[in-house]
């Protein structure tokens, strides 16, 4: 997919692109006592939100997230109530951005690009952590997943989105920093962008995004060099 025109709208993914989770990670880590539990355990949240997507069930976040981690507490036989498990959750909520995002995200809004959220996360957890971070005042809407019932990335997650912006799919690019994220978005028909935190990869098999960057400071170069787009152009406007 090529960047010689800009996308409409900038969908942004939340958890690990623009807040930094590695605190709630660590704590897993103490918790469990195994230094690297918090990527196992984030990535077993992850497993089975999808279990529950493709059998047509639908839980929170939180409530996904307390379940894994009690679950990695068994195989560690550590006892672990639900209600301790949740507080565990609860840091999400305060996780702070990224360095470079804010700048960042500054930029991007001069520049006159739309922006919305789309996470994981649940309507009010969303809402919380965006505000926490100081991150709601870029975003026209903080979408959920809970709109759909669906975790990215189910192919109709992204396309509820486009709809809820008013566009059509190829109007917008998401911005991750999550290989299967992105890959979700290319075969629903988005342009994409993807953010190489640390830990994670592009998905081999899946479409390579448009932007490959290493940070949001990057992605902003990259995306305010482009030509905004024609309304004359825009897919489905009569010439």
């Amino acid at each position: 997919m090529d960047l010689n025109t800009r996308p409409t709208v900038l969908l942004f993914d939340v958890n690990e692109t623009l807040l930094d989770v590695g605190a709630v990670k660590r704590q897993v880590g103490d918790l469990l006592q195994e230094p690297g539990a918090g990527t196992l355990w984030f990535t077993t949240m992850l497993h089975y939100s999808l279990v529950l997507t493709v059998s047509g069930q639908y839980a929170g976040f939180p409530e996904i997230g307390a379940a894994a981690l009690r679950m990695l507490a068994r195989n560690a036989d550590l006892g672990l109530s639900q209600q301790d498990a949740l507080a565990v959750m609860a840091g999400m909520r305060t996780a702070a951005a990224h360095p470079e995002v804010i700048p960042a995200l500054e930029r991007l809004q001069r520049a006159g690009f739309r922006m919305a959220s789309l996470t994981n996360s649940t309507q009010a957890g969303a809402e919380a952590q965006l505000a926490h971070a100081g991150l709601d005042r870029f975003f026209e809407r903080q979408l959920s997943v809970q709109g759909t019932g669906k975790f990215k990335p189910h192919r109709d997650v992204y396309l509820w989105a486009a709809d809820e912006m008013g566009v059509q799919p190829s109007e917008c690019m998401l911005v991750a920093a999550h290989g299967w994220d992105v890959a979700g978005a290319a075969w629903a028909g988005m342009r994409t962008a993807f953010v190489a935190r640390e830990g994670q990869q592009k998905f081999p098999l899946a479409p390579e995004p448009a932007l490959d960057v290493p940070d949001l400071a990057a992605l902003a170069t990259r995306l305010t060099a482009t030509q905004a787009p024609s309304p004359q152009a825009r897919p489905g406007t009569a010439p």
